[in-house]
């Protein structure tokens, strides 16, 4: 068994916390249940909270952890990676701190996949940052939602960010400290009870395509935040299907990076 020790940073409940660091849900349960969890040298084994501060100890097998993300191409000023669900980005448990030397330009929600481009030095960095700024790299999503959706135009709408929350709120009607968002929708597939949708982000901001698609009425399944809880439990996700599947790449000023796009479907995508 391998031990680790990690401070808490901010209050987060037990789950939530050891899932950052790749565990499946059913896997931190099972080490809830043995006794392989301790806060502060005192076992626990129910989804309590635990408090920035604290030492949290945790025992476990490298076979438990999930895939964390898989690099599809590398050069020597980049890489473009596959993030799977349940990993962030940035930070010490995050992509970064596995990809040693490297920043990430762009980012994914935790719960969303998908592709993402890293530099590995400051100069393709601010290349690939600039690149994303002027809209030289466009991103396109495929997802799952609730109900019948057939469609393919682009929907407008003012979004609002709450921090304090962690959540933003879409309103049809430009409101205070409002910004405009654009999200150009095509559906590839609907069904009776879902469908599936193709997404072109036309401006990239917080949560803009779950709350979005949300606000329309048809939330992404097995989103907590803005789906319905209920509903996720009807087809058993607790992961949001939603994924970055394709960039496509105007010029950036990266040497290696010359290719025009760069592809991947998520496994769970079948049509």
């Amino acid at each position: 068994m391998i031990k680790k020790d990690v401070i808490v940073e901010k209050d987060k409940k037990i789950v939530n916390f050891l899932q950052d660091f790749g565990f499946s849900f059913a896997d931190v349960n099972k080490m809830l249940r043995n006794k392989d969890v301790k806060v502060d040298g005192k076992p626990i084994k129910t989804n309590e909270v635990v408090r920035a501060g604290s030492t949290v100890t945790f025992f476990y097998s490298s076979d438990m952890l999930e895939k964390k993300f898989e690099v599809l191409s590398e050069g020597k000023d980049f890489y473009i990676i596959y993030k799977f669900a349940g990993i962030e980005a940035a930070g010490e448990k995050g992509v970064e701190s596995v990809l040693k030397d490297s920043v990430a330009i762009h980012r994914l929600d935790r719960n969303t996949e998908g592709l993402m481009v890293f530099a590995k030095n400051e100069k393709s960095a601010a290349a690939l940052r600039r690149a994303f700024k002027e809209h030289k790299v466009h991103k396109f999503y495929v997802a799952e939602v609730v109900g019948r959706f057939d469609v393919d135009q682009t929907f407008s709408a003012y979004l609002v960010k709450d921090s304090q929350n962690s959540n933003v709120k879409i309103f049809d009607k430009k409101v205070q400290n409002s910004v405009e968002i654009k999200t150009k929708i095509k559906t590839l597939k609907a069904g009776k009870e879902s469908s599936l949708l193709e997404i072109e982000l036309l401006s990239g901001r917080t949560h803009q395509i779950r709350a979005h698609l949300a606000h329309i009425g048809h939330p992404i399944i097995g989103d907590g935040k803005y789906g319905k809880n209920e509903i996720n439990k009807k087809f058993q996700e607790n992961k949001q299907k939603l994924a970055c599947f394709l960039l496509k790449f105007d010029f950036i000023g990266v040497e290696e990076l010359n290719f025009k796009e760069f592809e991947k479907m998520p496994k769970w995508l079948s049509f």
